[in-house]
C-alpha cells in the first residue's frame, strides 16, 4: 500500500514538473520573439534616423542600427539551425 502510494506521488509530481517545463518554455519562446521584435525595430528606427542618439554623430547611429539587425537576423538563423 505504501509502495503504490509513493508510486504514485511520484507520477504526479513528474506530471507537474512536464507542466512546469511546458509552460516555461513557451514563455521562453514568447520572451525571445518579442527580443527579436524589438530589436529590429530599434535597429530600423536607428537606421531610418527615427531614432537619435543626442551628441552621438548620425553616421555612428546608423551603423550601430545595422549591427543591431544584422546581429538579431544571425541569431533567428542561429536559433532555427539550432532546433
Amino acid at each position: 500500500m505504501a509502495k503504490q502510494k509513493a508510486k504514485n506521488n511520484r507520477a504526479q509530481a513528474t506530471q507537474i514538473s512536464n507542466k512546469k517545463d511546458s509552460s516555461s518554455t513557451l514563455m521562453g519562446i514568447i520572451l525571445w520573439i518579442t527580443g527579436i521584435l524589438v530589436s529590429l525595430a530599434v535597429g530600423f528606427g536607428m537606421i531610418s534616423r527615427t531614432l537619435t542618439v543626442p551628441f552621438i554623430p548620425t553616421i555612428i547611429t546608423v551603423i550601430a542600427g545595422w549591427i543591431v539587425v544584422i546581429g538579431s537576423i544571425i541569431s533567428l538563423i542561429m536559433a532555427i539551425f539550432n532546433k
